[in-house]
């Protein structure tokens, strides 16, 4: 009996396409959306759209790349079986690894993220907390994870679209700071789609369900780029309206950007929700 066939034994096929695309989302939106903007408009300007544009490109070459290497080998491992099936043992080690670090890097920084918004005077140990929590969830079962992410990606969501709303419908909206062409250059540019790059990152998470999701070989081809265009459309409807009111000076400037965008949009009340989304966005 091979490994895989082994792992099949022991998983369950119990996720569609929407709790694929649901897992995905939580795992995009939010770290981006909170985090990155801000870094990626003092770098590239105004040009942030286009950093954003290119960002999504990428994202959308090497899910496709993910999501046909997903269908073509149906296990639980993403990275590290397509590195060992395609290149050998050695490479699906490096891959797997460099998957697990990078992951482990990314919870920590959002888990730090939690703790700052939720008790910044003790922020490691709420995010020791969250990670423990969050843990145990998902040692729960992997539909019970992807219940609990369906509940954050929605209050995540109903957040950005107050923010949304708020921003553009305010007086202090203005079309032409969306100026591209006062971008800060080439180089800033590709800086900014390298740091919003992170945001897309979470499409990987979907490649690792190859057996958990039912049918994967049509699951994960669909989930992926549905849950990248999804991210996408948020991340692009967000950028325009805190960009409309901030500015790419005030944004690049701004330590919680959301936050300081309905504060100059004349509604300060907003703000503990905002801080709220951020806190469960990085839970996600």
């Amino acid at each position: 009996m091979t490994q895989s066939s082994s792992d099949s034994s022991e998983l369950r096929r119990t996720l569609g396409v929407g709790d694929a695309v649901v897992i995905g989302l939580g795992s995009m939106v939010g770290a981006g959306i909170f985090a990155a903007l801000g870094p990626a408009a003092g770098a590239a300007g105004s040009g942030l759209l286009v950093g954003l544009a290119i960002a999504a490109v990428v994202a959308y070459c090497n899910a496709t790349s993910s999501a046909r290497l997903a269908a073509l080998y149906p296990a639980s491992g993403g990275t590290y079986v397509y590195g060992r099936e395609r290149l050998g043992e050695f490479w699906g080690y490096l891959a797997g690894w460099s998957f697990v670090v990078g992951k482990t890097a990314s919870c920590a920084a959002m888990a730090l993220t939690v703790g700052a918004y939720v008790w910044p005077g003790q922020a490691h140990a709420v995010a020791v907390a969250a990670v423990v929590a969050l843990t145990a969830v998902n040692y729960g079962g992997v539909q019970k994870s992807a219940w609990l992410t369906r509940a954050i990606v929605a209050v995540v969501l109903a957040v950005l679209a107050c923010v949304v709303v708020v921003c553009l419908g305010s007086g202090e909206s203005d079309a032409g700071r969306l100026d591209v062409g006062a971008s800060d250059g080439v180089g800033g540019v590709l800086q900014a789609a390298g740091l919003l790059f992170f945001a897309f990152a979470g499409y990987a998470r979907i490649a690792t369900l190859g057996e958990e999701v039912r049918d994967p070989a049509r699951t994960i081809p669909r989930a992926i780029p549905l849950a990248l265009g999804i991210a996408l459309a948020v991340y692009a409807c967000v950028a325009v309206a805190v960009l409309s009111v901030l500015g790419s000076d005030g944004l690049g400037q701004a330590g919680a950007p959301l936050a300081d965008a309905v504060r100059a949009a004349g509604a300060p009340g907003l703000v503990p929700v905002v801080r709220v989304g951020a806190a469960v966005a990085a839970l996600g």
